[in-house]
């Protein structure tokens, strides 16, 4: 017990007496104070005691598939920033492979009596994976907000970037540009957003399945599936992901040929550095910073037990044409 007090009352930067009295339920403390011991409490794993488990932490969860691809890093940023200005603290949960699972960390996260929890890129846009723990979620009537789209009647608000203005901007982009022979290269057959891309692909003058290639996310997939639209004599790609996109550009190379002179290549989400690679990426731009703020201010909104309906905004993306890209024909 001494070594709790001593541990909370050094992270807030008050008097082991103060949390002692908080912990007691004693009066002589400030509602702030009282908060912000309750949250460094539940920071640093310290089992609240048993009357007050009933209140809810000011911690909320952000739940997220990987740190690899800075997209996600960059929204951390923007959501951790803008529950701060709301005085909550944000509680990262990354998912890894072969460690903790998405379920695993909402068990973790109700455990903690979080206020509430924002999923970025979860299980929730896979058609295909396990929804349990969101229906756990909602059946404890916890806030949550959903970026990016997800499967049907899960229930929850979402923020989203619009897919179909995103496959537009690109195809028509490449279009222009005098290419006839697109590919496209999308996540998981499963995937909601990727799906949104393939409809608005297979709609548009010269969509063929068969220049449509699905893979993970990630480098390796990129290539993978670039080598593959290569044989087929594409002279554009589309990529749902700047990480896809860069390993597209490997492959080409690696099959002896130039982006842009032989093969034009566009990313999605804009995502760190991108204007520095060789060449500069050019990428449909996720309006993160609007979609984070939206994201917290929904999340917030039924903290404060404001009806929220369970409806997707969708935020509109911008091409950011940078060098990549080329007219069609230009190679030797």
């Amino acid at each position: 017990m001494t070594r709790r007090l001593a541990h909370v009352a050094k992270k807030v930067g008050v008097s082991e007496a103060t949390v002692s009295r908080v912990l007691n339920g004693k009066p002589g403390v400030s509602e702030a104070t009282r908060e912000a011991v309750l949250t460094a409490l539940d920071v640093l794993g310290y089992e609240r005691p048993t009357q007050l488990r009933g209140d809810r932490a000011r911690l909320v969860g952000l739940v997220l598939p990987e740190l690899q691809n800075p997209i996600f890093p960059a929204f951390a940023e923007v959501v951790g920033g803008a529950l701060a200005q709301q005085g909550f603290t944000s509680v990262l949960c990354t998912r890894t492979v072969g460690g903790v699972s998405e379920a695993d960390y909402v068990d973790l996260l109700l455990q903690q009596q979080v206020s509430g929890v924002v999923f970025a890129g979860g299980l929730y846009a896979q058609a295909d994976a396990s929804h349990e723990h969101y229906r756990l979620i909602h059946e404890r009537g916890l806030p949550t907000v959903l970026v990016n789209a997800a499967v049907a009647h899960l229930g929850f608000p979402q923020v989203s970037s619009d897919d179909v203005v995103a496959a537009e901007m690109s195809l028509g982009h490449l279009r222009a540009l005098g290419h006839e022979r697109v590919g496209l290269v999308l996540g998981p057959r499963d995937h909601v957003p990727s799906r949104r891309k393939l409809e608005i692909f297979m709609a548009s003058a010269g969509g063929d399945s068969d220049l449509v290639e699905h893979t993970m996310f990630s480098l390796e997939g990129g290539h993978a599936a670039a080598t593959r639209l290569l044989r087929r004599g594409v002279t554009g790609i589309v990529c749902a992901s700047d990480v896809l996109a860069l390993g597209v550009i490997r492959a080409v190379r690696r099959a002896g040929l130039s982006v842009p002179r032989d093969v034009s290549v566009i990313g999605y989400d804009d995502s760190a550095m991108m204007n520095c690679t060789d060449p500069p990426l050019t990428t449909v731009r996720q309006p993160i910073d609007a979609m984070g703020r939206a994201a917290v201010e929904l999340l917030v909104a039924q903290i404060d037990k404001a009806v929220v309906p369970a409806d997707e905004l969708l935020f509109e993306p911008e091409l950011v044409v940078r060098a990549s890209t080329a007219r069609a024909g230009t190679g030797g």
